[in-house]
């Protein structure tokens, strides 16, 4: 299981460099394979083919686009079991949830941009006479992280080839095998030599040369605010559009009008903001609990907690899989240990392994009672299965400590009052608000305020950040 080649100008190359590193499975903590790690003479020679591509594929009619994302979308499906069982092994996604949502997220994106780009006009007229028109921006980087492999690329792919972009991927060194199998789908599903390239390597190496490259339009980041701002300094310099996906510390908040149905809604809050054992950039990682059900929340998210299973992400069933890695194992260590010397109550889980799996990256499904605002875990991303719950007298204070944080990815509101629900989630300063429930369709623009980023990936928003809008005045 080797990634020891880039995919260049239409076809699969020889790096320039000679540097590498192993792919762990963290199931194991074992190693399977190695990754060859790129250069900037990579990359400049990746920019030289998709110059040359954007000359006939930036002027390909949709019809033509259209076509292709179709073609992307069969192959994709076809090769779905090969997805999930990539990450499976080289993220620790277990495999009925691998397959059920990060391989199905390249599907269910391909279905969302064709019919956005069918629906979009790509000229139009004003009032005033003036014609409109949409144009792809240019060749395009994208730089994606580990934890949704081919989610966070087929959000970046997609779009830039639906607009007539070239575009330069740079995955996760840590995750390069989906990676590969999704080159092999683009190139099967014949995008051609030149309007895509695979280049494998690390980000102050890779991600610095496409940041910085001046014959690169735009750079699309996912990763950690830290990095993405690293990521707009750098291509500062040469006035490319950015566009990036990063953290967040995402409120949950949860009325006491939810009535019959409490149970269920934590259950579910529990339930969400475990899912990729916690590795979700807008997990719900802040249960913000109305008083009046406090106590029976905590009763209800410590059984809910308790009954999460912990397993081989190889076998088939509903439990999580490991920690990415040891890296995020320590941190992840470091913060429940925070979060039991500043007083919070631990109702579930804790420091340490689960029994029975001491050879991988596993941690036990965490939730800490009586936070309080100003706690570690309640400012940090923990980026873990770790849940933090926090009492509030009224919606009041509850809207005031969910938006207490510099990011605002996403939100979410447990009511039973529909009124409330609407407006609740007009005051959130969020992305994205879930009620009761409810997940992010196909297609639905997706990104954060504050320093959760800046830029919308899915839908007809996702292809507008790829394209320049031109203005023709007809004498």
């Amino acid at each position: 299981m080797n990634a020891e080649r880039f995919y260049i100008d239409g076809a699969w190359v020889e790096p320039l460099g000679g540097g590498s590193m192993p792919i762990m499975d963290p199931a194991q903590n074992a190693k399977i394979g190695t990754v060859a790690l790129g250069t900037a003479a990579d990359v400049d020679r990746a920019v030289d083919a998709a110059t040359r591509a954007f000359e006939e594929f930036g002027l390909w009619p949709k019809a033509e686009r259209l076509a292709l994302l179709r073609r992307i979308r069969l192959g994709t499906a076809a090769r779905q079991e090969d997805l999930a069982w990539a990450m499976s092994h080289e993220m620790g996604a277990p495999i009925s949830m691998a397959r059920a949502m990060q391989a199905e997220a390249g599907i269910g994106h391909a279905d969302g941009f064709i019919e956005a780009l069918a629906k979009q006009d790509e000229r139009w007229t004003l009032p005033n006479g003036d014609t409109l028109t949409r144009e792809p921006i240019g060749p395009v980087g994208a730089i994606t992280p580990w934890n949704w492999p081919i989610n966070q690329i087929a959000l970046k792919v997609l779009p830039a080839l639906a607009t007539g972009c070239p575009v330069i991927l740079k995955p996760s060194e840590h995750t390069p095998l989906s990676a590969q199998l999704y080159a092999e789908i683009l190139h099967e599903a014949g995008v051609p030599a030149g309007a895509f390239a695979l280049i494998h390597g690390t980000g102050p190496e890779v991600g610095e040369a496409l940041s910085t490259h001046p014959g690169l339009a735009m750079v699309s980041f996912t990763g950690s605010t830290r990095a993405g701002i690293a990521v707009s300094k750098a291509a500062a310099e040469t006035v490319k559009r950015v566009t990036l996906e990063l953290g967040g510390k995402n409120p949950n908040l949860v009325f006491a009008d939810c009535g019959a149905a409490l149970a269920e809604r934590v259950r579910y809050a529990v339930a969400e903001c475990f899912l990729n054992t916690g590795q979700s950039c807008d997990a719900p990682t802040r249960l913000i609990v109305e008083r009046a059900c406090y106590d029976e929340v905590l009763e209800i998210a410590e059984a809910a907690a308790k009954a999460t299973k912990v397993s081989d992400p190889k076998q088939e069933g509903d439990h999580l899989g490991p920690l990415f890695d040891q890296l995020q194992w320590d941190r992840v260590q470091a913060l429940i240990a925070k979060g039991i010397d500043e007083g919070a109550r631990l109702l579930a889980g804790g420091l340490g392994k689960p029994e029975g799996l001491e050879h991988g990256w596993y941690a036990r499904p965490t939730v800490f009672a009586d936070v309080t605002p100003e706690m570690t875990i309640a400012r940090q991303e923990i980026f873990g299965p770790v849940l933090s719950i926090l009492p509030a007298e009224d919606e009041a204070e509850m809207i005031a400590l969910a938006n207490a944080t510099d990011y605002g990815l996403a939100a979410y509101i447990q009511t039973g009052d529909p009124m409330r629900a609407e407006r609740v989630a007009r005051r959130l300063r969020a992305g994205a608000v879930h009620i009761n429930g409810g997940g992010l369709g196909w297609g639905t623009p997706f990104g954060g305020y504050k320093a959760s980023g800046n830029g919308r990936e899915g839908g007809m928003q996702g292809l507008e950040d790829y394209q320049e809008v031109k203005s023709l005045h007809f004498g």
